[in-house]
């Protein structure tokens, strides 16, 4: 099964230079016959129109559940309409912790853009505490987020992202991620992304692991030439078991 390799830029990259990196990553995927799925998320500020390939999707990090109105500082679906945007994150544990989204929220949002037909790359996740508390309290705290949420929709993909392994430098444990996944795959038959201190090397380890389809990048992403080798990667594990130096340049 083919990968999908997924970059969220969060709040990094300017109009300018996610052009050049888009332009980039296109490039690349069409010189080296790269067939994998490759999203990637910018700012909001940075949508445009983008010539992409037929496996490059540019998709949007956040937006109300809403055409249009009165919502300080939210973008709604006629912005996304302008640019041909079909994709969107929801339920990032960021904009749960950090920006006070309820679960509520999070399945208004869901709903909202799963009856316009939207590709959902839907985020859940525990904290540090929670993990510490075991895998029953674990795998509770992970099936609550999915309340309010149509597993059975048909374009949805899921990104487990525990809270703990974001932005920490703190990495799970591919025994970690195995069991959570093993866990969702017995549960939810969808594509299962794995999101939380990715890194360049370590990535063959990572998508190795039985029942991740991908993963979900943020800070390991944004330098073009680092997400390039994450592609490489995934690419060359579909043509082959090898293992693969991290470091490989071409």
């Amino acid at each position: 099964m083919k990968k999908i390799i997924a970059s969220n830029f969060k709040t990094n990259h300017t109009r300018k230079s996610t052009r050049e990196f888009i332009e980039d990553i296109n490039q690349y995927l069409s010189e080296k016959n790269i067939d994998n799925d490759v999203y990637i998320f910018p700012t909001a500020t940075s949508l445009d129109s983008f010539e992409t390939a037929s496996n490059l999707t540019i998709g949007v990090q956040n937006a109300y559940y809403t055409k249009s109105g009165s919502f300080t500082g939210e973008i709604g679906t006629i912005h996304l309409d302008e640019f041909g945007i079909k994709t969107i994150l929801i339920g990032h544990s960021e904009r749960r912790h950090i920006l006070g989204e309820t679960q509520k929220e999070v399945a208004l949002k869901y709903n909202y853009f799963k009856a316009l037909g939207y590709k959902i790359i839907y985020c859940f996740g525990e904290p540090l505490e929670v993990k510490q508390a075991g895998l029953t309290e674990t795998l509770g705290y992970i099936w609550e987020q999915f309340d309010g949420i149509d597993l059975n929709y048909e374009n949805l993909i899921l990104a487990y992202e525990p809270v703990w392994a974001i932005g920490t430098g703190i990495s799970a444990t591919t025994e970690d991620i195995g069991t959570i996944h093993r866990k969702i795959k017995k549960k939810i038959d969808k594509p299962l992304l794995y999101g939380g201190s990715v890194k360049v090397c370590g990535l063959q380890d990572i998508l190795e692991v039985p029942n991740v389809d991908g993963v979900l990048v943020g800070t390991a992403s944004w330098v073009a030439e680092d997400f390039k080798k994450m592609i490489y990667i995934a690419n060359k594990m579909d043509q082959n078991s090898k293992k693969i130096i991290c470091s490989t340049e071409e």
